[in-house]
């Protein structure tokens, strides 16, 4: 029987890699600061200490800090220590055992001419903390040898981040977006979950992980909002009008460093702009993906049902 150790096992993504892994036979060591859904719990503190990796026969390194913080706040020291300081510590600790690390699309260099992202795309210009972190993370992990999986938007069961912020973004039953519609990769945790575990035999590198087709994002919101019973009209707000509000906004965010912005020139590219990863790379390895974001509505409306 095979020991996977994951880490960050507590959270949205390290759950589901989680119980994949027991629900496939595994033995899974859940690594970090709560026990995870399965499995026996080893306590770590990604950032300031050495976890203990014993026993292990793959190791999915899940844990990371996460959000949007106001630059030079005390949030973006704590991703350092968890994102940059924390991998190097988890490389030590994994000692030549193969590591799945799961970094983020948010490492590609922003802008224009994202249409088809390959992995040669620019890892470069992060908008902030969080893509700048897990990009000098990531780098730290290429150069020890471990396979680096590259997801966007992550959503399904249990996410505490991109559902609740859409829906949280409704306003008198309006939803404002940047810009026109466009076209966006999104990663259903199901998809990255079985990415992670298939990717434990990958040839090193880098690796896109996204759903089997790309969405136009106006519609991939209204199939958020109709699975969550949320009734809201779409507006668009001129990108240039959204780009002055974002800037408008981090600025007056850092009189408050311990609150992320409600808006940031972060969030705004990244709904602006079409952004679509090739997954040809993973799929040369075998993987598919098979969840889709139809799922993840027709599961969400069924569970609201029952309640």
């Amino acid at each position: 029987m095979r020991t996977i150790a994951v880490t960050g096992a507590s959270g949205f993504c390290g759950s589901h890699v989680a119980a994949l892994a027991a629900a496939r036979g595994a033995q899974v060591l859940c690594v970090g600061r709560r026990p995870g859904p399965v499995g026996r719990h080893i306590p770590w503190d990604a950032g300031s200490a050495v976890p203990e990796l014993a026993g292990a026969d793959l190791v999915v390194h899940c844990a990371a800090a996460v959000g949007d913080p106001v630059p030079g706040s005390p949030a973006e020291a704590t991703m350092r220590a968890v994102n940059v300081d924390g991998t190097a510590r988890l490389l030590e600790a994994a000692a030549g055992r193969p590591v799945v690390w799961v970094s983020s699309a948010s490492v590609y260099a922003p802008g224009p001419g994202r249409a088809r992202i390959t992995e040669e795309h620019p890892v470069r210009g992060q908008l902030n903390a969080y893509g700048r972190t897990k990009a000098a993370g990531e780098a730290l992990a290429l150069a020890a040898g471990a396979v680096v999986i590259r997801p966007r938007a992550v959503y399904g069961p249990g996410d505490p981040h991109l559902v609740p912020r859409l829906l949280a973004r409704v306003r008198g039953g309006v939803l404002l977006l940047p810009g026109r519609d466009v076209r966006l990769s999104l990663t259903a945790v199901e998809n990255l979950a079985d990415a992670c575990l298939a990717a434990g035999g990958w040839p090193p590198g880098a690796y896109n992980i996204a759903d089997p087709v790309p969405y136009r994002r106006d519609e991939a919101v209204r199939t958020v909002l109709r699975a969550h019973g949320v009734r809201a009209r779409l507006g668009h707000l001129p990108l240039s009008v959204a780009r002055t509000a974002a800037v408008a906004t981090e600025a007056l965010s850092r009189l408050r460093p311990y609150a992320e912005p409600p808006l940031t020139r972060y969030a705004v590219d990244q709904l602006a702009h079409t952004v679509v990863l090739d997954v040809s790379r993973a799929q040369a390895q075998g993987w598919t993906a098979h969840r889709t974001l139809a799922d993840y509505a027709a599961v969400t409306a069924e569970a609201a049902a029952r309640a």
